[in-house]
């Protein structure tokens, strides 16, 4: 059986550390959420892939215009690929619909709804639909890609 592990809270003198750039603000101009839907992202086309994402969280996004984070859904068809490749961003991939498999520079690996795939900076990889339905992934860049 797995430990549960306490949260201690969010540090309030974070670290030196890249991720933590963000200045607090003033206690008196607290920024407000942006709460979207899919239908107020941003679609983008993939080179090469016959798959459709939409930038849901990203600095394309007005309605989400994030600086440091992406969030992406990505909508690949029966028996659609994106080729692999690698970039110096560090991703998650989260498996919300379907079936697929995943390639890496040296393993392959069925991938289905629930799956949680980390993608370090210059990992190599690509996805492709194996299944009969669509494949919906979320993808969460940090940064987000360009």
């Amino acid at each position: 059986m797995a430990k549960i592990t306490e949260h201690k809270g969010y540090q309030h003198d974070l670290p030196d550390h890249p991720g933590y750039h963000i200045p607090k603000p003033d206690p008196d101009k607290h920024p407000d959420p942006n709460i979207v839907t899919v239908q107020d992202g941003v679609p983008i086309k993939y080179a090469d892939c016959e798959g459709i994402g939409v930038r849901i969280v990203h600095p394309t996004n007005p309605n989400a215009p994030s600086e440091n984070f992406g969030l992406v859904l990505f909508y690949i068809p029966p028996h659609v690929a994106l080729a692999p490749g690698h970039h110096a961003t560090e991703e998650a991939y989260v498996i919300i619909e379907g079936t697929g498999r995943m390639t890496f520079a040296n393993d392959e690996r069925d991938v289905k709804k629930g799956d949680f795939i980390h993608l370090p900076p210059w990992c190599t990889h690509g996805i492709e639909n194996t299944g009969n339905e669509t494949l919906v992934v979320m993808i969460c860049t940090s940064p987000p890609n360009p």
